[in-house]
Formats: C-alpha cells, structure tokens, sequence
C-alpha cells in the first residue's frame, strides 16, 4: 500500500463497494479509490470476496489499520440483527469475525452514517467543534451520527423517530422529496420539522448535512428554519471510506 496512507478504507452500498489507502493527516484519499458493483445477489460471501478483491489490488497487509463501513447498526462482538439493502442472508453474521476471516486480515465494521459523521468532525464541516454534533445523510432514508465532544455514540438510527404518525426518513428523506415532487421551499419546510425534533431531543451544536443533495444545499438550506447552525457535509462521498479508516485507526490503538 502507497507509503503516504495510514489506514485502509472500504464503504459498501447497495449499488457499489468502494475502497481507497487513506490519508489520516489530511482526511484524503492517499491513491484513487476503485470501485465494484454491489453483486446482484449480495450475500456475504459475495460481497466479501469483494472487499478481498480491493484490499488485495491495494497490496494491504494484515496489521493496517482497516476499516469497513456498512449499511446496518453495528456491535462489535455481536451478530447482525437487521439488514435493509443487502441480502437477508447476513442477519445473523458476527460483522468484524466473519469479514476478517475471509479477508485473511483483521477489520473493524462500522454503521455507514457513523463512518461519515466521525469523517466531517475529524477532517470536515465539524471540525473543530465542540459539544454535540449531530450529521445526516439525505438519501433514500435518513442516516445520522451523534457525536460528543469527539466520541461516537454509535448507531443511532435517528432517521426512525416518529414524525406526523410515520418514520422521519418516510416522511423527510431525499427520495420523498423526489417521489412526491416536492419544491425546495415544501421540503425545506419537512426538514425543519425533522431537525426541530432533534434539537429538542438533543439540543445540539450543529448540524451536518450529508447524501448526494447536500451538494445543493443552496437551494433548500433558507427553508430550514432552526435555531441550530446547520452546514453541508464536506466529504461528500468520500466520507464513508475515509470515516470507516479512521475508526479503525482509533481501533488498533
């Protein structure tokens, strides 16, 4: 692996695994990330031999701090209870045992949105700060991160909390937006709804707003009207494998 990265990262979705060496100075990817469709039948084997695929292409050795996020809540020791958008046949799996077995290297799993929050404070739009700080991601559902005074509670799972008789992300996610057709101004108004429940249950420092629509952040953000600084996440689509090879450095130590 490339000299200039301490640590190893791998984000895996729905539609694609991605993985990169990164560069834990300056929170960047240390050589370009490479890419491979999710499998269509996404069983742990499969995508596992993926994840095999990429650390071997990158020449990573066992002992390099190696960090894989993953779209469910995440116990380290504990066998996976819920599984949404990859195949039902990895409910029941010990994470951290199975992936490092099959990789013949020991990893560490985070929750996705836990790895994208820890990326923002550690080298993104929280940096910095202190107290409470809660990141989201905007996407087909809602993922979030709380984070406080740098220490991640882990799996959170904020996007589920009951808003107008439904879950949140069912009623505020991206995709809702999308489906139902919303203007910015509509939806600008079901976000300060779902952010006023969270600042009364938390009362947080700031706000960070992650997915793919944070990149148009301009054309919704004066919609939401809180008392909470509220900024867009600055990784971006980096913050998953970039947050997942942080963990695993903080892991190892």
């Amino acid at each position: 692996m490339i000299e200039t990265a301490q640590a190893f990262g791998i984000d895996i979705g729905g539609s694609g695994i991605k993985g990169a060496p990164v560069d834990l100075i300056n929170g960047k990817f240390a050589e370009e990330r490479l890419r491979i469709p999710t499998p269509e039948v996404s069983t742990p084997e499969a995508v596992a031999d993926i994840v095999k695929q990429i650390l071997d292409h990158y020449d990573v050795h066992d002992g390099t701090p190696i960090g894989i996020a993953f779209p469910a809540p995440v116990k380290a020791g504990h066998r996976l209870e819920y599984i949404a958008n990859l195949d039902q046949s990895w409910v029941g799996i010990d994470l951290n045992a199975f992936m490092s077995e099959r990789t013949g290297r020991r990893v560490h799993v985070v929750n996705d949105a836990d790895a994208a929050g820890l990326a923002e404070v550690q080298f993104g739009a929280a940096k910095n700060v202190e107290g409470v700080v809660i990141a989201t991601t905007l996407g087909t559902g809602i993922g979030t991160a709380l984070i406080i005074n740098g220490t991640l509670v882990p799996n959170t799972e904020l996007g589920h909390i009951e808003l107008e008789g439904k879950d949140a992300e069912k009623y505020a996610a991206d995709s809702v937006r999308s489906a139902k057709e919303l203007t910015w101004k509509r939806w600008g108004k079901r976000l300060t709804k779902y952010y006023s429940l969270l600042e009364k249950y938390f009362d947080p420092d700031i706000f960070v707003v992650g997915g793919g629509v944070s990149k148009k952040s301009e054309k919704f953000f004066e919609y939401i009207t809180i008392k909470t600084p509220i900024v867009p996440a600055v990784l971006l689509n980096d913050a998953g494998i970039v947050g997942a090879a942080f963990y695993a450095s903080t892991q190892e130590k």
